[in-house]
């Protein structure tokens, strides 16, 4: 296992993982990176098994749609998941709608508890992954995210998008500690903290203070991403591994 605690959301580069996985891999490792996090992990598993073998990058943590399915086809996530060696699956997205009452929010964890059990058979674990929606309904007295993180099994995690949670209208650095050692990974990006995605940069070229959210949650995973940008998604891939290592992030 890598020692790095850097990582990149394939997602930012999709059109050149369609395009070619095992290259654009190959890409990516000779950035630097020894970690990457993948997403729809089923359409992209003979593409990653290729080249994760190739190039030695480990895929720590994955992105793959879950919740609400039957045990079948959770078996089949997971036992992927497993043989290419990811630790972590998480949930990427759940509605809007879902995410206005405590009901609705206690379903959604309680999908995911069950869906932990099915994982732990293949010794694979779960977690959720946040837009901003999650943290602009207020349960209870705090935001949907907190309140559906005290719901979950101790074996649960979270990966916090930390651009969404500004989106959303909340301060990822006091949202952090909340949230406490359930948060395993962060996605860093940068930008100007709207909702418009081509307003994302590198890391350390926008507005978030980066080094104070990091510092929330130091042992978590820094998984760089951008959504989209109005430049070149991997230079600025290339240029965020750049800041955040002269930065002793990695």
């Amino acid at each position: 296992m890598s020692n790095s605690n850097l990582s990149v959301q394939l997602y930012t580069v999709r059109e050149l993982l369609t395009e070619d996985t095992v290259g654009t891999l190959r890409r990516i490792a000779e950035i630097g990176f020894t970690q990457v996090e993948p997403f729809g992990l089923l359409d992209f598993a003979d593409g990653l098994r290729q080249g994760l073998a190739e190039t030695g990058l480990t895929a720590p943590t994955t992105h793959q749609g879950f919740i609400g399915r039957d045990d079948e086809a959770l078996d089949t996530v997971f036992a992927t998941a497993a043989e290419l060696g990811i630790q972590t699956v998480i949930d990427p997205y759940v509605p809007v709608e879902r995410w206005q009452t405590a009901a609705d929010v206690e379903e959604i964890a309680a999908q995911l508890n069950a869906a932990a059990t099915v994982a732990a058979k293949h010794g694979v674990r779960v977690g959720y992954h946040n837009h901003a929606h999650e943290v602009e309904s207020t349960i209870e007295g705090v935001t949907a995210l907190e309140y559906f993180a005290g719901k979950l099994d101790p074996e649960v995690v979270l990966e916090v998008d930390t651009y969404w949670v500004v989106v959303g209208g909340h301060n990822p650095v006091d949202l952090l500690p909340k949230l406490g050692d359930r948060v395993v990974a962060l996605h860093v990006k940068d930008g100007a903290g709207t909702t418009e995605t081509k307003d994302q940069v590198a890391v350390g070229q926008g507005a978030l203070p980066i080094a104070e959210i990091i510092a929330a949650a130091p042992n978590a995973l820094r998984v760089i991403e951008l959504d989209d940008s109005r430049g070149d998604r991997f230079q600025a891939v290339a240029d965020s591994y750049a800041f955040l290592t002269a930065e002793a992030f990695a």
